[in-house]
């Protein structure tokens, strides 16, 4: 039975330890504004000046895709439907691999800026335009739901003030990248990856000793069928399988590490390539070590909640919620370990959101600005660097507001990488791996790519999978003391689980929305990737025939 007082709240000293975590990452901007001589050129500003080593590239690649996101929705995920999840561990591996093996040593060889300079050097500046518009409008989309999304489940657990938060975040981080450039950015991330680990060793700590030790955890998670690692349906529609995962989660990340400007800049930012490989594969310990502390953190919750789940009794309104609750409930007694788990979670923002600026600013300097006036001086760039930072944090910012109006977070995040990602990530793969294809192949491709994968996207948006494609594990309140909330006591177990503000309740389900929009998100990319790929090289062999003919 749980005891019949409501959680804590912030504390003064939770806000403290926030507060800390913004000026220790705003000190570090000013420090690399600052050391040795500054920001002089553009060069400097957005690569770092090609001096970097490998580990704390590797902590900021691995900083970067772990944002709150990661830290509230991947425990809450693992508590929903089970630790397949885990898996994740199989597709992270193939990610880092084909990333050192096939996309680096094309990007490191060039000694590119931004990726789509790529496009422009193997196709045409066409191609290169319409990579660099699609990578910042994903880029913008997804970092306001990376800003958003913490700032409402902390708010609504902790009484964390939203807006606040979100404006907090978004100018310490706005500051520092304008400031101090893609060092800053680096280093900044290293500091936040050492922030994520201690409150995710906080909350584990406590909550197995709260448990009576790691056994316990287990068994109850056993028990309810939480350890559920083997499921082999080779079916695509099944949300999480370990086919959908690994193939479906290899391109999805693919997508991220291997062509995505903000993972790209930093390991070409290596002062050698054996540098950047390195940081490559530390980068991937990194990954293991986050998972392995998330999915574990989802399995304390199932075994702290098991018999009285706090979503079905109506205690926290969404799942991204679950987090929070669990942290004040275990940790309210000790004062600033909240403020240390928030700080947590927005170090997963921050990070993300850092390099998300940084990677909008380097891409709109190369791409858009360096191409159009060719007769600026460094410090000109240098100056303009500056000032397209400060505007997509302010956009992102905006991009936060908007997000507000979005729904479930983590599919969200994922769907639009995929929709995006997807198609881009055929684009490369299409100039690396087909020699034969050719501008007009690579931009059919594209848009069919990108018209297919926004197709079902929007179409799962709006109408999204049955449960039995989802497989939800089965949730309990019996154990709930009815003290606690005697008004509105749920006895149901199941709860309609919505994932967007723009549902249409269709009363009949067509064929079309059970096969086509029922695909698992982590397809999204896979199936934009393809048909791009295809497409392109349907559309590219009758010019190499033609040339054959001549």
């Amino acid at each position: 039975m749980h005891a019949a007082r409501g959680l804590g709240s912030f504390a003064v000293g939770d806000y403290v330890v926030f507060a800390a975590m913004l000026l220790v990452s705003a000190a570090i901007g000013i420090y690399y504004a600052l050391a040795g001589g500054g920001q002089q050129t553009s060069q400097d500003f957005l690569m770092g000046g090609r001096s970097l080593s490998a580990l704390p590239v590797a902590l900021s690649l691995t900083a970067s895709f772990m944002s709150a996101v990661t830290v509230l929705a991947t425990p809450a995920e693992v508590y929903r439907f089970g630790a397949i999840f885990s898996i994740f561990a199989v597709t992270y591996l193939l990610v880092v691999l084909i990333t050192a093996e096939v996309f680096l040593p094309v990007f490191y060889k060039l000694g590119i800026t931004s990726t789509y300079e790529y496009l422009e050097l193997r196709f045409n500046r066409y191609i290169r335009l319409c990579g660099t518009v699609l990578f910042i409008v994903q880029t913008i989309l997804y970092t306001g739901i990376v800003i958003y999304a913490p700032a409402l489940a902390l708010n609504q657990v902790t009484g964390f003030d939203l807006w606040g938060a979100v404006v907090a975040t978004g100018v310490v981080c706005t500051f520092y990248c304008t400031m101090g450039g893609l060092k800053a950015v680096i280093w900044t991330d290293v500091f936040q990856i050492g922030i994520m680990v201690a409150g995710f060793a906080s909350v584990i700590i406590q909550s197995s000793v709260i448990q009576g030790g790691f056994n316990t955890i287990l068994n109850d998670a056993y028990e309810g069928k939480r350890l559920n690692f083997w499921n082999f349906n080779p079916n695509p529609l099944q949300r999480h399988t370990f086919w959908t995962i690994v193939i479906g989660g290899t391109f999805t990340w693919t997508s991220i590490y291997g062509v995505n400007q903000s993972q790209v800049q930093r390991y070409i930012s290596c002062k050698s390539r054996f540098h950047a490989k390195m940081s490559l594969y530390i980068n991937l310990v990194g990954l293991w070590v986050i998972l392995i502390c998330s999915v574990f953190c989802g399995l304390a919750l199932y075994s702290r909640y098991h018999d009285c789940d706090p979503w079905t009794s109506k205690k926290v309104s969404a799942l991204d919620q679950l987090m929070p609750y669990l942290v004040l409930d275990i940790l309210q007694d000790y004062p600033g370990l909240p403020g240390l788990f928030v700080a947590c979670a927005y170090s997963g923002t921050l990070s993300t959101v850092s390099s998300s600026i940084n990677a909008l600013a380097a891409v709109t300097v190369e791409d858009l600005v360096k191409p159009r006036f060719r007769s600026l001086s460094e410090r000109t760039l240098s100056w303009i660097s500056q000032g397209t930072s400060v505007l997509f944090g302010v956009l992102c910012i905006g991009m936060a507001a908007l997000a507000s109006l979005m729904g479930a977070l983590l599919q969200a995040a994922l769907s639009i990488f995929g929709m995006i990602g997807g198609p881009l990530l055929g684009l490369f793969a299409l100039g690396i791996l087909v020699p034969f294809a050719n501008p007009i192949g690579a931009f059919v491709g594209l848009m069919a790519g990108f018209a297919i994968s926004l197709w079902v996207g929007i179409g799962a948006q709006l109408y999204p999978p049955l449960p039995e494609r989802t497989l939800p594990l089965s949730l309990e309140t019996y154990g709930c003391n009815s003290t606690y909330n005697g008004t509105n006591l749920m006895t149901t177990t199941e709860m309609p689980f919505s994932t967007s503000a723009f549902q249409i309740y269709s009363p009949e389900r067509t064929p079309l929305m059970d096969n086509w929009y029922s695909l698992s998100y982590l397809y999204f990319s896979t199936l934009g990737t393809l048909v791009t790929i295809f497409v392109g090289i349907i559309v590219s062999l009758p010019t190499v025939i033609l040339k054959g003919a001549h």
